[in-house]
């Protein structure tokens, strides 16, 4: 795995934060030490949970090898299929909790880490640096995290669910990807 594709995956996987800083961004006018706090946890969370994927990928990675390009690929394709199909199902949901309440961003942090969570394992399978990993998802996230609310308070022009959209059909992008190269297409 090479630092574009990590890039594009952090992405893809910050895409949730995003369009949650955005709907709060929309919703209410945020202090910058509300907005610093939640991309703090966002990118912490987000950084943190591949970690733990990674350990459990990685005992279990000589059971699998065979077929590791397949399972990388599945997991994101179904994450990715997943973040596509829920920006469509949450249209006409309003979802904009306030959070200053610290229990709430904890909530939201942890929602919104499930996946990395999953891509964890992924990366066990592709060998990659987790300790890279970890920092380059962290930073992605948070800064994605800040933009999304900061733009959410100027504009409601753009809708949340096309950044979850768009980080899923990146995340499928980079599975198929995967399988082209194990296979020798690319």
């Amino acid at each position: 795995m090479n630092l574009s594709e990590l890039f594009l995956i952090s992405l893809g996987l910050s895409m949730d934060c995003f369009a949650v800083s955005l709907t709060f961004g929309f919703s209410r006018k945020l202090l910058w030490k509300d907005v610093l706090l939640m991309a703090f946890l966002f990118g912490l969370f987000q950084g943190v949970m591949p970690f733990f994927g990674w350990m459990a990928g990685s005992s279990i990675q000589s059971l699998i090898e065979p077929v590791d390009h397949w399972i990388a690929f599945g997991i994101l394709a179904f994450i990715g299929v997943k973040m596509a199909w829920q920006s469509f199902l949450d249209v006409g949901k309003k979802r904009s909790p306030d959070i200053r309440n610290i229990t709430i961003l904890l909530t939201l942090s942890i929602a919104t880490s499930i996946d990395a969570l999953i891509t964890g394992i992924g990366f066990a399978f592709l060998m990659a640096n987790i300790y890279e990993v970890i920092i380059i998802i962290s930073i992605i996230t948070f800064i994605v995290s800040v933009i999304g609310a900061k733009l959410g308070e100027r504009t409601a022009l753009i809708p949340a669910r096309w950044a979850e959209f768009a980080g899923g059909i990146v995340l499928i992008a980079i599975g198929v990807r995967v399988v082209l190269e194990h296979l020798e297409f690319i």
